[in-house]
């Protein structure tokens, strides 16, 4: 089974894989709201910022990746860089 990640670009979701059950649903939730193909054109909803943020809490991954920048950044970093809800390091 591959990793978990999350790729953000400009604030909101550029690529992802997700494993868990919560996960998965968590990201058919932010869909369901509708998502555009370009991360450019995204436009999240508050819920999707939420989403975002729980999507974020609940990878399996040490970091995700800001396309942007090119870098990965720990988890509750990278929502407080790219979404505007306050997080606190684990």
């Amino acid at each position: 089974m591959s990793e978990d990640y999350i790729s953000l670009k400009w604030g909101t979701l550029k690529a992802w894989n997700l494993t868990s059950k919560k996960g998965k649903e968590l990201l058919k939730r932010y869909m369901d709201i509708g998502a555009s193909a370009s991360a450019m054109l995204q436009n999240d909803t508050t819920e999707q910022k939420d989403l975002l943020c729980q999507m974020i809490d609940e990878c399996g991954a040490e970091t995700i990746h800001l396309d942007w920048d090119e870098r990965q950044q720990r988890r509750c970093e990278a929502i407080r860089h790219g979404i505007p809800r306050s997080a606190q390091c684990v």
